[in-house]
């Protein structure tokens, strides 16, 4: 008993490892319970993580911060090579009005989040970390974080604790909010229009040989845009504050992976099938699951001190970063410009960065056929993505400033 307390004690690589396995095994399993029809999915591998590092299990630090990094450009570059075929179609119908009204969204989150700084007396670095997990960005999480890195002034766990601790109202204000919207201006969800997805043009896989030739080129892809949006990311960009902009690990995979599903579909360098399939969807759950589990073990071991110290107050900011800017943008959207209400659903979760919300969206749509939840989270999604990044990590360097 005592060799295999030591064993996982000392933090060890195999130790790690199986720790990292056990987080998301649980955290998986917890995801399918259902508390009144909802469920936090996912998110729950995050909890766990919290809740093993709280209690005192060690890890290797270095391993942990590998498999968080690498977990974040998995999961960003997926997403973004699944929406970039009909990205910029998408765009043209109607996407202008929708990136609109999600600059609206980050506008006022942002705003919100600077009042709530002044008047709480909380410094912008801990915010960024409080407006990062009420958006549930966890790219623009690990921004705030590079930023402070990069600075050596405040505190990454501090971010990440602030992250977890309103990550929740992240995940379930944009539904409450649809439902808020819902009643306020009487939806009535069978007068509303819908529009039925197209169907995939692509060639059919038939034998065994395309099927692991188009599999092994699809994995070259994948890797090369991975190296490739890593070193765009790494790129600096001065901005006139105390260190350079960069668009970070998240930012610099997503550009080269839309732009790699986009023309890369057209060229004939990646299959269409392969993009949309199951084998991406399972890149990309793998990848957030290494992220949620990484950061979860990170920064379990203070995140009880951080509720008792004070940290309780982070929830309450939280919702109102949140709801606020949904409630405000999604009312004037429906009501003044008669924005379809599976649109304005998808726009919610994609400009709030979450996706528990799209799949919300498609429940209430009750059709699988019905691609405007989808379509509108895809054309939101990768403007909001980068504003969220850019806000946060501008949140710390303003601080330091």
């Amino acid at each position: 008993m005592n060799t295999l307390y030591q064993f996982f004690a000392q933090g060890g690589t195999s130790a790690t490892l199986i720790i990292l396995s056990l987080t998301i095994c649980l955290g998986l399993m917890l995801g399918k319970i259902k508390i009144m029809g909802f469920s936090l999915g996912i998110t729950n591998v995050l909890f766990v993580g919290i809740v093993l590092s709280a209690i005192g299990v060690a890890t290797n630090n270095e391993l942990i911060g590998l498999m968080k990094d690498l977990g974040l450009v998995l999961f960003i570059f997926t997403v973004g090579l699944q929406v970039g075929p009909s990205f910029f179609s998408n765009f043209r119908k109607g996407g202008l009005q929708l990136n609109l009204l999600a600059v609206a969204i980050v506008v006022l989150g942002v705003v919100t989040t600077v009042m709530i700084s002044i008047l709480s007396g909380e410094t912008l670095d801990v915010m960024a970390g409080v407006y990062s997990g009420a958006i549930s960005s966890t790219p623009g999480m690990s921004a705030a974080q590079q930023a402070v890195n990069c600075t050596g002034i405040g505190s990454a766990d501090v971010i990440a604790n602030g992250y977890a601790v309103t990550y929740p109202i992240g995940v379930v204000g944009p539904i409450i909010c649809c439902i808020l919207i819902r009643n306020i201006c009487k939806v009535s969800l069978e007068q509303e229009p819908v529009c039925l997805m197209e169907p995939i043009d692509s060639e059919p896989l038939n034998t065994v040989g395309s099927q692991e030739n188009t599999v092994g080129k699809s994995l070259v892809v994948v890797f090369v845009g991975m190296g490739l949006g890593v070193a765009i990311g790494s790129i600096a960009i001065p901005v006139g504050l105390s260190v350079p902009l960069k668009l970070g690990l998240a930012g610099g995979p997503l550009i080269v992976a839309i732009l790699i599903g986009h023309f890369g579909t057209k060229k004939g360098i990646i299959n269409r099938e392969v993009t949309s399939g199951t084998s991406m969807s399972m890149l990309r759950e793998l990848g957030i699951s290494l992220f949620l589990a990484s950061v979860g073990l990170s920064a379990g071991g203070c995140f009880i001190q951080t509720i008792l110290d004070g940290g309780y107050m982070w929830v309450v900011y939280g919702m109102a970063i949140t709801m606020l800017p949904v409630l405000t943008v999604g009312l004037f959207a429906r009501r003044y410009l008669k924005v379809n209400f599976y649109t304005l659903m998808g726009l919610a979760g994609g400009a709030s960065t979450d996706t528990p919300a799209l799949a919300y969206a498609n429940s209430v749509a009750n059709n699988p056929a019905n691609s405007l939840p989808a379509s509108s989270y895809a054309i939101v999604y990768p403007l909001t993505v980068f504003m969220r990044i850019f806000t946060a990590q501008m949140m710390v360097m303003v601080a330091v400033a």
